[in-house]
């Protein structure tokens, strides 16, 4: 999956979609399911004597949504784009933006059966 947590996403179908971009906090169930800052807010009822919320009450809470509702969020472009993966000159793997090129970071160390010479 090319999206990662701590990345930036825009939710693109939803009752959260919007051009903003927004912090992914956690990835679940091997990529399919997103944690995503102030998206898919629930409260939930605690009682009191609950380990999170010792005087009981309602947490707010973000649920998951899939990850096909985000789209990775491209600063160069101010949106979120289509990406790809490409190896760099020395054999790096890395996420790239498919509408300017620009690179989106390294996902894996470069390799030397990869690298170019």
């Amino acid at each position: 999956m090319s999206i990662r947590k701590g990345d930036l996403v825009q939710v693109v179908s939803g009752d959260n979609s919007g051009p903003a971009a927004r912090r992914v906090i956690k990835v679940l169930a091997g990529g399919r399911k997103l944690l995503v800052e102030g998206v898919n807010r629930v409260f939930k009822h605690v009682r009191r004597g609950h380990p999170k919320s010792p005087q009981g009450g309602r947490l707010q809470l973000e649920m998951p949504i899939d990850s096909s509702n985000v789209m990775l969020y491209c600063d160069a472009c101010s949106r979120g784009v289509r990406t790809g993966f490409r190896y760099t000159n020395d054999g790096a793997k890395e996420r790239w933006c498919k509408s300017c090129g620009r690179s989106l970071g390294v996902v894996s160390p470069s390799k030397a059966r990869y690298a170019r010479t």
